[in-house]
């Protein structure tokens, strides 16, 4: 759901994010289709593509306890350069 104050996305925004969303789980590799989550809110561009565990989950999720992050020895950023590796392969 979009914040209210948050700007909605440009077309070509909403080309990316549905782009991430087609993609597998940058953490755990998860078939998708994925959450596209910002690194930063409103950055698009730099969004990963998330399965619901390892973005949400209460144990594994980033906004969790990140144990399926911890476990990779991954951050944000080790999953975008996951993710733009796939965009552009």
């Amino acid at each position: 759901m979009q914040s209210k104050n948050k700007k909605a996305p440009t077309a070509a925004e909403k080309r990316h994010i549905e782009r991430v969303k087609a993609l597998p789980c940058s953490v755990c590799d998860e078939a998708g289709p994925s959450d596209c989550h910002e690194i930063k809110q409103g950055q698009w561009f730099t969004s990963v593509a998330l399965c619901k565990s390892c973005h949400q989950g209460e144990l594994m999720g980033l906004h969790g306890q990140r144990r399926a992050w911890a476990i990779r020895k991954m951050d944000e950023l080790d999953a975008l350069a996951v993710t733009v590796r796939r965009l552009v392969a």
